[in-house]
């Protein structure tokens, strides 16, 4: 296919008809393996003559042709891209992916990555020639983009598979120190030089990550690098050109150089600043790094971190990195005696305040409830957030330097306590005593274990927790909630102190906000764990069912799940009357949590996990309920299109969930009905197809169906089950490709049948004879 019939068809893709697009895309497909065609996409993305929608299609299937076809995974199928396109695109990319707009380069840069994770050195032995080359001309931003790509594929490369790594080092970093060193003495700077510095940061970022190269070793050069850094880390960003939007702001160019600068020193500071490190080469440089280099970056995180004190913008991410780093620092004598005068300013005045409630928390409250309560929930976020990082200082601090510093913090906590209390309503710190709650909340364990407050810790609940349970405030609401399930565990001397808090906890699942609810949920898990006596919850246990699952429809959280679970687990057959009911509503939030992941399309998405969650429920209700067979009957029709879908490759996920339960219905059940027997190609053909590893897994239902229902599995032959467990038995054990482990199920599968089916299955024993003996 010609240039301009090529540009015509992609132009049809992006035709609002959906006939003219489904026909563009099926001539794409038709042609796609035709020679040159992979260069003609090539050429029409990087013509500027071309309209954008277009280009911007034909680099997305330029991308995903490349993704599938450059190096097929099995290496014995035939090549679909001939070696005299391959050389082209290897040519032509490396000068046109920095030419093209943004929008292109993004997809372009993927067709790169995969063609240097296929392709260098052994195909592409000239590419670091080029970078060379080219970090030498006008080429320099092209040259770090690909640097940047190669050294990424070596970053979690450990050993032999390494080796690369300190040519591309050894060869390219004397360039860089050059460009490095011209860049910051640039007087005022453009955006450009930031996206310069910031691909040098993560070429830098991406070579030392597991291991420091020999290279650095030599101290004059790693002084030099440590100098620009230095330089980095302690120069302001340019005032002019910050994006007044938050979001816009955080992702600015010299904010983003900001955050690389702090990431390495911290990575170099925690992997390989430890003087206790093994290997004499790594101490030696520990040694050097810790005398010349560590109390210098404390002092600039120290100087960096001031800025927040008048009122002044740091990125969160950048918060939570310096935080890290204090953090490393308290156990380490020469860092703590560096950081100990300026503790107490560190402490109150900037620590406490990033625990505390603030406007966008407000915001979010307000605005999107929903979001406000994934993230508060989200491990992701707990990695750059300056709220988390705070709470983590503290803890490290009382945790390893407790006796200076546990009393003063706690007295400093009395204190707000005290203010809030005496102020009246219009004037209490409202979001001073939620930060103080955070902190005895997340120095909870501490606390339990330490006299003089181990013995004043129901006092404290008493007088400061309890009544923040009718707060008009709903964030202290929430926060009570929260602080009560940190220390529900405790000895209460007063029972009614116990009740107290349960009963405030079980209240607020009725309150009007929604991360007030979640929040006493999650802290009624804690209640019922530390339950000693369960006629204390039993008469309310409906009314926490009904209110646990109308939270269930409106929020996807597996913690919400594990709370239901606790329930289940800890009443038992108690649980008979709302077996049915949980049943229901766990396979009714299954679905919408599996709609929800497939909609985001994220395989870490909290909709998959809590789908996840919502199958282990269900499991731990049907063992609870196990010594009553008759509902299992009842159960079934509920969890039958659970089990039917998720048996297929829809259910990859979910499998080894989906099989307890199967394994459930098919042991408990009074019989096994012809619904549950038509599990048994499915699993069958998933065993065939994908689920070998599985197979232990599948190994029980099996058991179940054939020792109690053998007469069924036995003389069925629409469909023969007996035939089709011989036929995956034997395929399995005659696959010489399988290893050991992998088969062992098949020979206790040959045991099961003989055990049930005694003279009725001797053509088995003598196929076995003649196969396997």
């Amino acid at each position: 296919m010609d240039l301009p019939s090529l540009a015509v068809i992609l132009q049809a893709a992006l035709s609002p008809n959906p006939d003219e697009r489904k026909a563009a895309e099926q001539s794409l497909d038709q042609f796609q393996y035709a020679p040159q065609h992979l260069v003609r996409l090539l050429q029409i993305i990087v013509d500027n003559n071309v309209d954008m929608g277009v280009r911007q299609v034909a680099s997305i299937h330029f991308k995903n042709f490349i993704a599938k076809n450059w190096s097929p995974p099995d290496s014995d199928a035939q090549q679909k891209i001939s070696q005299s396109d391959k050389d082209v695109v290897r040519d032509h990319i490396l000068v046109f992916v920095t030419q093209v707009p943004p929008l292109l380069r993004v997809q372009l840069g993927e067709c790169l990555k995969t063609v240097i994770h296929s392709d260098y050195p052994e195909q592409w032995p000239y590419l670091l020639d080029w970078v060379k080359l080219n970090l030498q001309d006008q080429q320099v931003y092209g040259a770090l983009f690909v640097l940047r790509i190669l050294s990424r594929k070596y970053e979690f490369k450990s050993d032999e598979e390494r080796v690369p790594v300190y040519r591309i080092v050894d060869e390219t970093f004397p360039h860089l120190l050059n460009i490095f060193n011209r860049l910051v003495q640039i007087v005022n700077p453009s955006l450009e030089v930031a996206d310069l510095i910031k691909l040098i940061c993560k070429i830098f970022w991406s070579s030392i990550y597991l291991e420091i190269p020999k290279l650095l070793f030599d101290q004059n050069i790693f002084n030099a690098w440590m100098m620009l850094f230095l330089n980095i880390l302690e120069r302001p960003v340019p005032s002019e050109g910050q994006p007044v939007d938050p979001d816009l702001r955080k992702s600015w160019g010299w904010w983003k150089v900001k955050k690389w600068t702090v990431h390495i020193l911290n990575r170099l500071y925690t992997r390989f600043g430890d003087l206790k490190l093994q290997n004499p080469e790594n101490r030696a440089f520990a040694q050097i790094f810790q005398k010349h280099y560590a109390g210098k970056i404390l002092e600039c995180h120290l100087n960096l971190l001031n800025v927040i004190r008048v009122g002044d913008y740091l990125p969160d991410r950048v918060i939570n990195l310096i935080l890290q780093y204090l953090s490393n620092s308290v156990s380490r004598n020469s860092m703590y005696t560096l950081l100990q005068p300026r503790l107490d300013v560190l402490l109150f005045e900037i620590v406490f305040p990033l625990m505390c409630f603030n406007d966008n928390d407000q915001k979010l409250w307000d605005e999107d409830p929903h979001e406000y309560v994934r993230k508060g929930y989200d491990i992701i976020e707990d990695l750059y957030s300056p709220r988390t990082a705070s709470m983590d200082f503290v803890s490290e601090l009382v945790r390893k330097r407790g006796k200076e510093n546990l009393q003063k913090f706690i007295q400093f906590i009395v204190e707000i306590f005290r203010r809030y209390d005496e102020a009246s309503a219009e004037y209490k710190p409202y979001r001073q005593k939620d930060g103080a709650l955070l902190a005895i909340g997340a120095l909870c364990d501490k606390l339990k274990q330490t006299e003089p407050y181990k013995s004043e810790l129901e006092r404290m609940l008493v007088q400061h927790v309890f009544p923040e349970f009718s707060s008009p405030i709903g964030h202290l609401r929430a926060k009570a909630a929260w602080v009560a399930g940190q220390y529900a565990h405790i000895n209460f001397e007063d029972q009614n102190n116990f009740r107290r808090a349960l009963q405030c906890v079980v209240s607020r699942m009725q309150d009007p906000e929604l991360p007030v609810r979640v929040d006493s949920v999650f802290a009624l898990r804690s209640f019922i764990e530390a339950c000693k006596d369960l006629n204390e919850i039993r008469p309310i246990l409906p009314r926490l069912l009904d209110e646990f699952f109308k939270l269930m429809n409106e929020v996807e959280n597996e913690d919400l799940v594990f709370t239901l679970e606790t329930i289940v687990d800890k009443f038992g057959e108690e649980m008979a009357p709302y077996a049915m009911g949980l049943c229901q509503n766990l396979a009714a939030a299954f679905w919408r949590c599996m709609n929800t992941a497939e909609a985001d399309d994220e395989a870490d998405d909290p909709g998959a996990l809590a789908a996840v969650g919502c199958l282990r429920a269900i499991s731990t209700i049907l063992e609870s309920v196990s010594r009553l067979p008759h509902l299992f009957v009842q159960i079934e029709p509920t969890l039958l299109p659970i089990m039917r879908r998720m048996l297929t490759t829809d259910g990859q996920e979910v499998f080894e969930e989906v099989l307890e339960i199967v394994s459930y219905m098919t042991f408990f059940s009074p019989t096994i009905s012809l619904d549950m027997w038509s599990l048994w190609p499915l699993m069958m053909e998933a065993l065939a197809d994908w689920a070998i590893d599985f197979f232990p897994n599948i190994l029980v239902p099996l058991d179940n169906y054939i020792s109690r229902g053998t007469a069924h599995f036995l003389t069925c032959k629409e469909p023969d089950y007996q035939q089709s467990l011989w036929n995956m038995i034997s395929s399995i054990m005659s696959d010489k490709s399988m290893e050991d482990n992998d088969i062992v199920p098949a020979p206790k599968l040959i045991e099961v049948v003989f055990q049930n089916c005694r003279a009725q299955v001797d053509h088995w024993v003598e196929s076995i004879s003649q196969n396997y003996g």
